[in-house]
This record gives structure tokens, sequence and C-alpha cells, in this order.
């Protein structure tokens, strides 16, 4: 008698103890890092939230379910060039800096408009990796927006922006194409960061994302 009394109250304890985790597991906030449960950014002259989707249920975007596409990227696909690859946390680090008013840096998606219109990381700007095609547009948009100057003769890149990029994740090609040809020129690349989990990672992370108006 005694055993039986014995396991029926390590079973009601079990049993208790469970529904206390499992209770406490359905009100628990998802964290983005220890301590900290979101950020606010800049985007478009509007204040952003960053945080994790609170809902158990959610689940990533179709536009990232399909595992058919593109090719692997190298953890480092731009040797010799020592281009920095950065993953979601470093990336919501710089968007902290850029939001505190660092004019150094740039967050820049590299993608088209076809994947753009359906989502951006806030605090980031659109240039499609496309626009680095023609080189006096590419000399152009750095002189612009990168803070390079252009002596006619050469690039001046004392002064140049740090640039953190990214595109859709590991299989996508866009933004390693855009820093292949900003190296090309060359654009430092210890001012070059790239964010390989792009989206996917982002999204697959329940982070927050800015859609166009």
């Amino acid at each position: 008698m005694y055993k039986t009394l014995t396991s029926s109250l390590a079973l009601t304890l079990a049993l208790n103890t469970m529904v206390f985790a499992e209770a406490e597991n359905k009100t628990k906030k998802v964290m983005i890092s220890p301590g900290i449960y979101s950020i606010d950014v800049k985007h478009d002259g509007k204040t952003v939230t960053i945080k994790r989707n609170q809902n158990r249920k959610n689940s990533i975007s179709q536009y990232y379910q399909s595992t058919h596409r593109g090719m692997i990227q190298a953890m480092s696909p731009f040797k010799p060039h020592s281009v920095e690859t950065i993953g979601a946390l470093e990336m919501i680090d710089y968007l902290k800096q850029k939001t505190a008013g660092k004019e150094s840096l740039i967050i820049i998606d590299s993608r088209t408009e076809f994947w753009v219109k359906r989502g951006i990381i806030p605090g980031a700007v659109n240039i499609p990796f496309t626009a680095f095609d023609e080189n006096d547009r590419a000399i152009e948009i750095m002189e612009e927006k990168f803070d390079v100057l252009s002596t006619g003769s050469a690039l001046d890149f004392t002064n140049a922006k740090t640039l953190v990029m990214y595109c859709n994740g590991i299989w996508c090609g866009q933004s390693p194409a855009a820093i292949k040809k900003l190296l090309s020129f060359g654009y430092p690349a210890a001012k070059i960061k790239y964010f390989r989990g792009g989206m996917q990672n982002w999204e697959s992370l329940g982070l927050t994302v800015a859609k166009p108006d």
C-alpha cells in the first residue's frame, strides 16, 4: 500500500509539473536574445518595432517554404577578399547602430522588386544587385549613397560607408553578385558585411518584416 501511495503521489507531481510547464510555455515571451524582447528602428521615416512573432502557430512565409531554389552560397564566397559573414544577431546590432544615428553605415536589401514587395528588413534600403550591372551607374550609386569620391581617374574609398548587405538566404546569389561587383571596383572588403541567412533566416525566426504601402 505504501508503494502504491508513493507511486500515485509521484505520478500526480509529474502531471502537475507538466501542466505548469505547458502553461508557462504558452505565456512565455519569445525573445530575440537573453533580456531583449524587441528593438525600435527607423524605416522610411517611421519607427518600427522589431520583435519575434508571438503566435505559437506562426509559420514561415510561403515564399520561403520551397526547397528547390538556387545554389548554396559558401560561408565566405568572396575569397581572397575578407568580407565578414554575419548572422541575425549581428544584423540586429547594425540596425540598432543605424537607428542610433551612425551615418557611416547603410543596410542594403540587394533583391529585385519581385522579392522586395513581399517584405524587407525594417531599416534597410533597397538597391537591387542589377543596379551595379553598368559601371557608370554603379559609380553613381557609390558616389551618391556610399560616400565614395570619384576623381575621374580613380575612386577614393577613404570615407566610404560600411555596407551591410543581404538577399533571400544561403541559396540566393543576389547580394553576393552585388558584393563581387563592388569589390571589383576596389571597395574595401573590411567595409562590407554579408548577412548570408538573409530573409529566409529572418522570417524563420519570426522577426518583423516591413512591407511597401
